[in-house]
């Protein structure tokens, strides 16, 4: 059998913690398949070159049979030449006293000129995830400078917030990961983001059950169960003194597995997208929704019911969105 055309993976950040973590998951066939040759694309900004040189060094020490090839850079247009996929990890991290207007301020001046070099130089159809934080609205920002990338094309990372609730449901239950599904995280990955289990089901002997009803504590579910996934980030930070790297890596490969080969029958995963208004949710923030995904395309999932609880949850994650949008685009004038 002919092998497969290898796809351009950029990764922005990629001598920091996260790329660390997600570069080898990449060239081992996680995030695209066990099929599918890769040619690596690395960016970083100068004072890291070296230790970005070292991560080179090591993928070439790995001798990873799909890796095809590895670009390491500090020149934005050289690593956005051709990409097909882009994992946006580079950010500005926020440091103890500083604003959110500062913090935005910076990010927004890095995302509007990554996002030019991927309009002029990434492949057609490239697909763009954002990881660094505030990841919602640097997608937003991304997709005002890359007018020609699709807006479907332009998403954030959400998946690692899904796949937390999922991880703090099979604690709970005393079952295997696997045979939790349907979480859903509505909203900003941030600490107002809304973790959602009342279409969460278990596989179970007797067939599929709702979280709800095994769990049968409402005061948990609506309670410490939301606020340890929206609090887990800093949990982790306090707990190991430095962020969460192998989790959020292994997710960005989860989103962009799904994305690209579809997700299971009968499950869908949430994403941050673009929105055009699903759920009375404002269009034009980037949303994480409950979605699916075939050929390579996804779509929010319609027509679940949410209730009174919900509703709140929702509208609060949406309004920090539209603060968020007007800080981001006041720091563009």
């Amino acid at each position: 059998m002919a092998s497969k055309e290898p796809v351009r993976v950029l990764v922005t950040g990629a001598a920091g913690q996260i790329g660390y973590a997600l570069v080898p998951m990449i060239a081992r066939g996680v995030m695209l398949g066990a099929d599918q040759p890769v040619i690596l694309h690395l960016l970083d900004i100068p004072p890291a070159a070296e230790a970005l040189n070292g991560v080179k060094m090591e993928l070439v020490d790995a001798a990873f049979p799909l890796l095809k090839g590895v670009i390491a850079t500090t020149d934005v247009v050289e690593a956005c030449s051709g990409v097909n996929i882009a994992v946006m990890v580079g950010g500005f991290p926020r440091k103890e006293g500083m604003e959110r207007k500062d913090v935005m301020s910076k990010n927004v001046s890095i995302y509007k000129a990554q996002a030019s070099a991927l309009e002029k130089h990434a492949a057609a159809n490239c697909k763009v995830l954002v990881v660094a934080n505030p990841a919602n609205t640097n997608a937003l920002i991304l997709k005002e400078f890359a007018p020609s990338i699709p807006e479907k094309n332009i998403t954030c990372l959400t998946r690692l917030d899904h796949n937390r609730a999922l991880g703090q449901i099979s604690e709970r239950l005393n079952v295997q990961v696997s045979d939790v599904k349907n979480v859903i995280i509505w909203g900003n990955h941030s600490s107002t983001q809304y973790p959602d289990v009342n279409h969460a089901t278990v596989r179970t002997p007797a067939g599929e059950k709702p979280v709800r009803e095994l769990v049968a504590d409402d005061a948990w579910l609506n309670g410490e169960f939301i606020t340890t996934v929206q609090q887990r980030g800093a949990a982790i930070i306090k707990a190991r003194k430095l962020s969460s790297a192998l989790s959020a890596a292994s997710s960005a490969c989860d989103h962009i597995r799904d994305w690209v080969l579809g997700t299971p029958e009968g499950t869908w995963v949430s994403m941050g997208v673009y929105s055009d208004g699903s759920y009375n949710v404002p269009a034009g923030l980037i949303y994480s929704f409950p979605v699916t995904s075939r050929n390579g395309e996804w779509s929010i999932v319609q027509g679940l019911a949410i209730d009174e609880f919900s509703r709140k949850k929702l509208d609060l994650t949406a309004e920090e969105l539209s603060e968020e949008k007007a800080l981001a685009y006041s720091c563009l004038s």
